[in-house]
């Protein structure tokens, strides 16, 4: 059997403004494509379809486009909601797509219906659960009433409980399958895993965190939610990142997925396949004439760019100028040279032994600044005091 292993597509989403459809339909089409060549056998998408509960036009037209195009394909689709998707919106079909091989699940109470997908080469099925997103307020209080009659509920459930409860009823239907493998997709955040600054905080604090041994008995999990390809416990638990970077946290990502060939008994072997689209992200960092004009910065004109400017003062219309030679610049940053910092009783110390109007004029602007005045600066308060005391004696 073999996978196809994506998440957290969030067709719509824009990068600091700019749309990234374009290039969300080019990382599509090369799923397609690998999904196709590779004769996959069913392609898992792990959650976030969307960016957004209720995603614009074009990103459904590209996402309907996109399954109908894996089916033509040959392989079957199995989806999940995650949280930025509405659970309802998305798998409103679900009944109606399954008959012709794609499955998108929104209702947890349906995660315990497989979707059971044959090898194109002959074996035995296996058996796909998809278990969408849960939030704890709103799905816990439905699973913790399927608890032993006389055990009483949790006051209040966590992410890890209403996952155990939600995996415990799974796993009554997979015991009803001996010698079947077994594939579990699911959209959380698993302890260990590492996040980026893109993903939206489920829960304050670590309360949102499944634990590794929550999944034990699976013979794959394909997991949604955080935005870096990584795998948890071998190849057998993993994320497989997003197709595209969609914050400068993820500059240094290799965007990929994963296929995944499951032997006869169940044990995967894993390809992570990069898939090299979409425009590069990248930061510089330096003083704005530098940036403008130096050589050493042409390979980041293309790339969608982060720029850090160092110059004292922040320029005037800094973000015009950079954009005549970087067209794609996205965030700008400002980090001046560290002041100089001094405490009460040290500012007071230079007032005291000040032995001019100049030496006091000269403690206040190091004081304002930061800094001690260039020697052009130094002239040009000697020019003012010199005046000003002219000006005293008319």
């Amino acid at each position: 059997m073999r996978l196809l292993h994506t998440s957290d597509w969030h067709l719509g989403r824009n990068f600091h403004g700019a749309s990234l459809l374009e290039e969300q339909a080019a990382a599509l089409a090369r799923i397609v494509e690998l999904a196709r060549d590779g004769a996959v056998d069913a392609v898992l998408i792990a959650g976030d379809l969307y960016d957004r509960a209720i995603p614009p036009a074009e990103a459904v037209q590209l996402f309907n486009d996109t399954l109908a195009q894996l089916r033509e394909g040959g392989a079957a689709v199995v989806a999940i909601a995650g949280n930025h998707d509405s659970h309802v919106r998305v798998s409103v079909y679900d009944p109606l797509l399954a008959r012709f091989g794609v499955t998108i699940r929104g209702d947890v109470r349906r995660a315990h219906e497989p979707v059971l997908v044959s090898p194109r080469l002959g074996g035995q099925p296996v058996a796909i659960y998809p278990l969408p997103y849960l939030e704890p307020a709103v799905d816990g209080p439905g699973l913790a009433r399927e608890l032993e009659e006389g055990t009483p509920p949790p006051a209040r459930l966590r992410h890890e409980e209403v996952t155990r409860l939600a995996l415990a009823r799974i796993r009554r239907d997979l015991q009803g399958r001996p010698q079947q493998r077994s594939v579990l997709v699911a959209h959380t955040f698993v302890t260990g895993g590492a996040s980026s600054e893109s993903e939206r905080e489920l829960t304050v604090g670590n309360v949102d965190r499944v634990s590794v041994e929550t999944f034990a008995g699976f013979d794959y999990v394909a997991l949604g939610h955080l935005h870096g390809s990584q795998q948890l416990d071998g190849p057998r638990l993993a994320y497989s990142g997003t197709p595209l970077p969609y914050s400068f946290s993820e500059q240094y990502h290799s965007k990929s997925v994963r296929i995944v060939e499951l032997d006869a008994v169940g044990q995967p072997a894993l390809e992570i396949v990069p898939l090299q689209v979409g425009r590069s992200l990248a930061t510089v960092e330096g003083g704005i004439e530098q940036l403008c004009c130096d050589p050493q910065f042409e390979a980041a004109v293309e790339a969608r760019l982060r720029v850090i400017l160092t110059d004292e003062t922040l320029p005037l219309q800094a973000m015009a100028r950079l954009r005549r030679r970087f067209p794609h610049v996205a965030e700008l940053r400002h980090r001046p040279p560290e002041r100089l910092r001094t405490t009460a009783s040290e500012r007071h110390q230079q007032v005291r032994q000040a032995t001019s109007p100049l030496d006091l004029t000269s403690t206040f602007f190091a004081d304002q600044q930061g800094r001690s005045a260039s020697e052009a600066e130094a002239s040009l308060l000697r020019q003012a005091l010199e005046a000003a005391a002219r000006g005293g004696q008319r």
